[in-house]
């Protein structure tokens, strides 16, 4: 999980990702930014992020992408 947080934080540096649980829903990530954050986990993890695990759901903390990476690896 840290290289996520690391990815994460590079990327939006203003985001506290250690205690955020509204990512999507808070509005501090938009569609755009959610899409091209899958594509940089699909790079970084080896994995394909399937249209099923494309909600705001996975996308909503940390600890939801993580969840989601290690369901798909």
């Amino acid at each position: 999980m840290e290289k996520l947080k690391e990815l994460l934080q590079e990327k939006y540096p203003t985001i506290n990702f250690d205690t955020e649980t509204a990512l999507v829903s808070g509005g501090l990530l938009d569609s755009m930014q959610v899409v091209e954050l899958i594509a940089e986990i699909e790079d970084e993890f080896d994995i394909e992020v399937t249209m099923e695990y494309i909600q705001p759901a996975h996308f909503e903390s940390v600890e939801t992408i993580w969840a989601m990476i290690e369901e798909l690896q």
